[in-house]
């Protein structure tokens, strides 16, 4: 999953910052960050990667240093001359491991940018290349932190969680969080109820960081700046509202287990046509007939159905979308448009932004050509999620109320 943020100039189109965000690193996700280099030529490009290692973390996460070490030797990554790399690899402590990685790679035309330091409480300039892994929990350069187990009990150990960074460029300070929220374990589940108990999970969740006043990311320890909320948010369509649209004329046959009377699948039969399976439902089975529709007009159709924002309207924003679901698209890479048959197709992956930095967005010098909100490799396998980004153009002290409001960043 990559979000990016780009900035450009009014002057020299080439130059701008660009945010990145994976869904984890592999040789798949280096096209993403070529993909944003050469498109958009931005000033700043920051990567938030979920499932760092993968699921076989313990075998695979030694291939994410490698792969890290390539990227920043790479020729398209040459002009990035100060990067900051930070990778929750530590997955023997289990209250800690969340998998999560964030990286940041400045160009070298962009002459004053800072980071913040959260325990020293002040912004320290950026040189040089630095990787964190490991234990981030030491690094003041960041804030981590893991969900509580007992919001997802259904899972033995969860590795889901947030990492926050502060930076300040061109005289605007702002927040960018790599997320990463619980999942549907069961189709089933998912279906009995609208809107579903994982929704409520999920919501839970995203409230910690964002609404209660002695937390995170909205808490009074530091000067509240603009923030921009990335990831991989596991929202989902309303199952069970999805399922009625597309099986309207259908009829249900429930097929329970033997020894607990559990339901174990849900199959949907057109009342005519020789009783033809429309939709069959399991656990991990999201089986329909015609997959086509969740692509057809960019799915834009299954939108009424993605109402899991609706409740932090007033906290959190999001451009319109205009591209398919970003999940679960097939593995196999020959069916890179393809989804797989395991879980309704949903827009997981996604660019929040609190009010203040959606003002930074939708700026008057934000022209239709730098605005985008998109994926990346529509037509390629990029793994089960697409990468979406997000590029735009940052104005110069715009987090300031006596900003220049027509003043773009300079570089020095």
């Amino acid at each position: 999953m990559t979000i990016e943020i780009a900035e450009t100039t009014p002057t020299d189109p080439g130059q701008g910052v660009c945010v990145a965000q994976c869904r984890l690193p592999t040789s798949l996700h280096s096209c993403t960050l070529y993909f944003t280099v050469q498109s958009h030529r931005p000033h700043f490009i920051a990567v938030h990667c979920q499932e760092v290692g993968g699921k076989n973390y313990e075998a695979s996460m030694s291939h994410v240093d490698c792969f890290v070490k390539e990227l920043l030797s790479s020729d398209a990554m040459k002009e990035y001359n100060r990067v900051r790399v930070y990778l929750d690899e530590n997955y023997k402590s289990q209250e800690h491991f969340t998998a999560l990685g964030s990286c940041y790679f400045l160009h070298e035309s962009l002459k004053n940018i800072q980071q913040f330091d959260f325990k020293a409480k002040k912004f320290k300039k950026v040189v040089g290349k630095e990787i964190y892994s490991d234990t981030l929990e030491s690094t003041p350069m960041l804030e981590k932190e893991k969900f509580p187990q007992d919001y997802f009990p259904e899972c033995k150990w969860s590795r889901k969680g947030f990492i926050r960074t502060r930076w300040a460029l061109a005289d605007c300070a702002f927040d960018l969080v790599n997320i990463h929220l619980f999942h549907d374990a069961s189709n089933i589940l998912a279906w009995e109820k609208s809107p579903s108990v994982y929704s409520g999970t999920r919501q839970k969740a995203l409230a910690l960081q964002t609404e209660h006043p002695g937390l995170r990311i909205t808490d009074q320890r530091f000067e509240k700046v603009p923030y921009f909320v990335f990831g991989d948010f596991n929202f989902r369509l309303d199952t069970r509202q999805v399922v009625e649209s597309l099986c309207s004329t259908a009829t249900m046959q429930t097929v329970r287990l033997g020894d607990t009377n559990e339901v174990d699948k849900l199959i949907f039969r057109e009342s005519e046509n020789d009783r033809k399976v429309v939709l069959q439902l399991e656990k991990k089975l999201f089986n329909y007939i015609n997959q086509d529709v969740f692509r057809e007009n960019n799915g834009t159709l299954f939108l009424q159905f993605d109402s899991e924002l609706s409740c932090f309207k007033e906290r959190l924003h999001e451009l319109e979308i205009s591209f398919p679901p970003s999940y679960p698209y097939s593995e196999d890479s020959s069916q890179g448009k393809q989804y797989m048959n395991t879980r309704c197709p949903a827009w997981c992956d996604r660019v929040l932004m609190s009010a203040t930095a959606k003002d930074l967005v939708l700026k008057p010098e934000n022209e239709e050509k730098n605005l985008v909100y998109d994926n990346i490799g529509p037509n390629v396998c990029m793994g089960d999620h697409k990468p979406v980004y997000l590029s735009f153009r940052l104005t110069a002290g715009a987090g300031k109320a006596n900003a220049n409001k027509h003043k773009c960043c300079n570089v020095q």
